[in-house]
């Protein structure tokens, strides 16, 4: 049996939803965003490292391993040979970090005056460095000691660490000339497409 018009009730709506607690998937997209922005700073820096290497090559593991070999060489080696071969390595540090123009053709004190002032930890190059330029004119039964060594790799070392001046303004000009470089390439892509759409017209 049919009820009445007067037993009939209005549709109710469904009632609002609330915002709290919010539903599962709105949990995980908040677990997602903090992940995210917790790995953002590692991912900046590793990318960042990887921009550097790019730039400034990977010359300073190269050193590195290079430094670590003579300060072992220092107990056993011949000093006289660790003492040349800290010579030639300090050179091509050097020219690693500032160019080939700006120190390859120095020599004796220029050479010295030169470290002593390029030197970020301002060791005193001209006075513990004379072995350096004084080891090729010295006689052949000269003895070096391993203590008169040891503090120039300790600096080479330091210098090695040492920021490159610069880098960072090389890396973020590399990345813009990247980007422009994109940007103008894809401009002239599509610039004799549109031309040929505004002749049609």
């Amino acid at each position: 049996m049919m009820p009445g018009i007067d037993q009939l009730r209005d549709i109710r709506g469904l009632d609002p939803l609330s915002w709290w607690p919010p539903a599962l998937g709105w949990w995980l997209v908040i677990l997602v965003a903090l992940v995210v922005l917790l790995t953002l700073p590692f991912l900046w820096r590793y990318a960042l490292g990887w921009w550097r290497r790019r730039v400034s090559g990977d010359w300073r593991g190269d050193a590195w391993r290079q430094l670590h070999a003579l300060r072992d060489r220092l107990r056993w080696g011949d000093q006289r040979t660790v003492a040349a071969d800290l010579s030639e390595l300090l050179r091509r540090i050097a020219i690693a970090r500032m160019g080939r123009r700006a120190c390859a053709g120095l020599i004796d004190e220029e050479w010295l005056t030169w470290l002593e002032e390029h030197d970020p930890n301002g060791f005193a190059w001209r006075r513990e460095g004379r072995i350096l330029i004084d080891l090729p004119y010295a006689p052949p039964g000269a003895r070096l000691s391993a203590s008169s060594l040891e503090p120039l790799v300790t600096a080479a070392e330091e210098w090695t660490r040492e920021e490159e001046p610069g880098l960072e303004q090389r890396v973020w000009q590399r990345a813009r000339d990247a980007a422009t470089g994109f940007l103008v390439r894809l401009r002239r892509r599509f610039e004799p497409a549109a031309a040929a759409g505004e002749g049609n017209v």
